[in-house]
């Protein structure tokens, strides 16, 4: 049987590791729960599964015992480049598509990266635009410039990304872009004042204006869905909200990539995946931070509709680099699972069961991003 761990992962979607003066400001437990309130980051994080399931994994990593507290000294006596290093091999990645706009003062540059693995671009709409409109005194400058960095994309950007999910919902609406031009001065802070962007029409019309650019070339747009920390509504994050963004015509070739498995809305998003063909999914987030029978579950839900062709890996790592080995221990093991299951249910040979890993793990996001056979 083939070893999953001889496969070079394509990560399709992660974040940026945190700087080093950045790192003293999160806690260590910060890393495992999605949630920021004290009470579950310094407390509760520390009884999920998957919090103690890592401990474990990331001590056997290191060669320490599996407490927080050897593994606090051992990442010390490393130092991050080290750690890097360990963490970034042991996961065995052809290159990882970075979202750079999650905590964009707090984390390393993209070319501090690609000392360790090959790294391209995912550009979040959401921060080009807030820091444009920071920039911008009027809008026709705003959308100029907007334009401009987005169309074309530079070389190093192989995708788009859009946090809508956890501002405003994936109910996603054509805007006129005369409204939009209206929004821009109701929206646009005084110099001394911060942007977070939460104004719907203005989101649904840079999203709108983004897709039919990707349109043009052919570049996935991806989309938070499902779960994520609390300052979403789950319930607008269904994917089954972007309905009538995939029955518009004018966006049927824009392939669409549905992040975080859409858990708990998994089924939903194999739906999605079977009937639309520019519609695909990744697992990231889901795996690793479900317990081992939640990170089955979810990937068989998903394989119960989803073409093979459309499932991708990802491991959404941020802030720390365990993150990265954690996704791919548990990306592999658990599809190895779930695909020795479907051989033993009869629905694929193991012949077969080989190339979908494959697939998965690394050809399906070759294939839509970097347009590689």
């Amino acid at each position: 049987m083939l070893n999953f761990w001889d496969i070079a992962a394509i990560d399709q979607h992660a974040h940026n590791l945190l700087n080093p003066l950045a790192v003293n400001r999160y806690p260590y437990t910060a890393a495992f729960t999605e949630g920021y309130h004290p009470d579950i980051v310094n407390h509760h994080a520390r009884y999920s599964l998957f919090y103690r399931r890592s401990l474990r994994d990331i001590a056997q990593l290191l060669d320490c015992e599996p407490t927080e507290t050897a593994i606090l000294e051992h990442r010390r006596q490393l130092g991050l480049e080290k750690l890097t290093q360990k963490c970034f091999h042991a996961s065995n990645l052809e290159a990882i598509f970075l979202d750079d706009g999650f905590l964009p003062g707090d984390i390393m540059p993209l070319e501090w990266h690609q000392q360790f693995v090959p790294v391209q671009r995912i550009l979040r709409l959401e921060y080009l635009a807030e820091k444009l409109i920071r920039e911008t005194d009027d809008f026709k400058t705003f959308w100029e410039q907007f334009r401009s960095q987005i169309d074309p994309p530079s070389a190093e950007i192989v995708g788009f990304k859009s946090v809508a999910a956890y501002r405003t919902g994936l109910d996603i609406q054509w805007t006129p872009k005369q409204f939009a031009k209206q929004r821009f001065y109701e929206i646009k802070p005084t110099s001394s004042q911060s942007l977070r962007l939460s104004d719907k029409p203005f989101i649904d019309f840079i999203i709108t204006q983004a897709l039919e650019i990707a349109g043009k070339y052919q570049l996935p747009i991806q989309f938070n869905t499902g779960f994520g920390d609390p300052d979403l509504d789950l319930r607008l994050s269904n994917p089954l909200y972007l309905r009538s963004l995939l029955e518009d015509k004018r966006f049927e070739n824009v392939p669409i990539v549905l992040l975080h498995a859409a858990y708990p809305y998994s089924q939903e998003a194999g739906y999605l995946a079977s009937v639309y063909p520019q519609v695909y999914l990744d697992f990231g987030l889901a795996v690793p931070f479900l317990s081992g029978a939640g990170m089955r579950r979810t990937i068989q839900q998903l394989l119960e509709l989803t073409p093979t062709s459309k499932l991708m890996y990802s491991s959404d790592a941020h802030n720390i680099p365990e993150l990265y080995y954690l996704g791919a221990k548990w990306g592999r093991e658990v599809l190895s699972w779930v695909l020795d299951g479907a051989i033993h249910d009869g629905d694929l040979t193991a012949k077969e069961a080989e190339s979908v890993a494959y697939a998965i793990l690394c050809d399906n996001a070759r294939k839509l991003y970097l347009k590689k056979s």
